[in-house]
């Protein structure tokens, strides 16, 4: 066990609200500390991120103290020892101290208590078992401020147990070494996920899709997914053929790009071939609907891309808008392997350089032709608006009076016996 004040000076910490909780809940023999990716992310020198409060006080007297003190308290889990206090509109989860007296699967049969090297023992990753007081002492109890200098992500006690207790540790341990961790995964912890794997089937696609969509915007997935597929993980989790190789290239092209890591765009190249694999894996992670329609078009041939003549990439610029362009064209670049390839940027960068216009031609056009209201109609616009596109958007009347006598002239033609 080790207490250093590495962290004394932290402003999150010393002043509003964190503050206010920890003094708050650190009087009459009681105590508070700041537990868990807070204290982590601070001694990493990153954003805390949300701040997690552990205290030996009852939830019950949790939230007596607040109401005397004017701070909203919300019951938000308050039989499994959680209270949430809003100060100032911010939301601060605070957990009574627990230790497991039995574990079954993803449940555990929990008590209070007040012992703090317990708690800590109760937790998945040594540098996730760390806490801080208000004073920035921070207290470490199973070697986490070793491994977070090392950016080693290891499982606290046998990796085993702690996987069987939750089997979405074995996601949680690749997902918090792609983001925090390096070099290889921990070998003993890597071995222990692979001896679990057959546990990730009983999760709950819920779960699984959250930890999924921010492993694969870590700064570390390309490594991380490429080791779970070696270790025959992702298969369990996808239901089908995995491609690591198109998603380190998406995730090259992205950086290459300036974009913001997109956990969609990182999917389909993990995942997607053809709309069959888009549907799957939706129907598998729990998709929202936005995330599946995204998914789900990407996987749309994409292979058209590979034509070389820009005139093709407007014809699906107009036709999909340039949200959807954008995402297929960058999973047809990352499936064919070449970051630098000027062809690919450029069609990339397309929609920056070039809009669509509108179609220029109404239903008024064609009923002064002659074409009365109705099917054919909706038919004729159909037709025109193709032969327009095909024509690469002339907006010249002469060439728009020309497509729409064709398109009258077809349909009509269409309608005889």
């Amino acid at each position: 066990m080790s207490a250093e004040p590495l962290l004394a000076h932290a402003p999150w910490l010393t002043a509003g609200g964190t503050a206010r909780v920890l003094e708050l809940l650190s009087t009459d023999g009681e105590e508070a500390r700041v537990v868990g990716g807070a204290v982590r992310n601070a001694l990493l020198g990153l954003l805390p991120g949300d701040i997690d409060i552990a205290t030996t006080a009852l939830p019950e007297e949790v939230m007596r103290r607040a109401k005397f003190a004017g701070i909203k308290g919300v019951p938000t889990g308050i039989d499994h020892g959680t209270v949430t206090l809003v100060i100032d509109g911010h939301p601060y989860e605070v957990t009574t101290l627990r230790e497991d007296t039995e574990t079954f699967g993803r449940k555990a049969r929990v008590a209070f208590g007040r012992d703090w090297v317990k708690d800590a023992e109760r937790r998945d990753f040594t540098m996730n078992g760390l806490s801080v007081d208000a004073d920035g002492v921070v207290y470490d109890y199973v070697g986490g401020i070793a491994d977070a200098r090392a950016r080693r992500v290891r499982f606290i006690g046998d990796p085993g147990q702690r996987i069987a207790e939750d089997y979405l540790r074995i996601l949680r341990f690749f997902r918090i070494h792609a983001a925090f961790g390096a070099g290889e995964p921990d070998r003993e912890g890597y071995l222990a996920c692979i001896r679990g794997r057959a546990g990730l089937a009983s999760l709950s696609a819920e779960r699984v899709r959250m930890e999924m969509l921010k492993l694969l915007v870590a700064g570390g997935a390309a490594a991380a997914v490429l080791a779970m597929a070696e270790g025959g993980l992702l298969q369990v989790l996808i239901g089908g053929v995995v491609y690591t190789g198109p998603l380190s290239t998406m995730i090259a092209i992205e950086r290459e790009l300036g974009l913001a890591p997109s956990s969609t765009r990182r999917l389909a190249a993990l995942s997607v071939a053809v709309t069959e694999d888009a549907k799957r894996v939706a129907a598998r992670l729990r998709l929202s609907n936005a995330e599946a329609k995204a998914l789900d078009s990407m996987g749309h041939r994409w292979w058209r891309f590979s034509r070389k003549d820009e005139a093709n990439a407007r014809r699906l610029l107009y036709r999909l808008g340039a949200e959807r362009y954008h995402d297929r064209v960058l999973l047809g670049w990352a499936r064919n392997d070449d970051v630098s390839s000027p062809h690919w940027r450029a069609l990339a960068e397309l929609p920056q350089r070039w809009t669509a216009p509108k179609f220029p031609l109404k239903a008024a056009d064609f009923i002064a032709r002659g074409l009365a209201e109705g099917p054919a109609l909706g038919h004729v616009l159909t037709l025109a608006e193709d032969a327009w596109l095909a024509a690469d958007f002339p907006l010249e009347q002469a060439a728009l009076a020309a497509i729409a006598d064709q398109a009258v002239a077809r349909v009509s033609r269409d309608e005889k016996p």
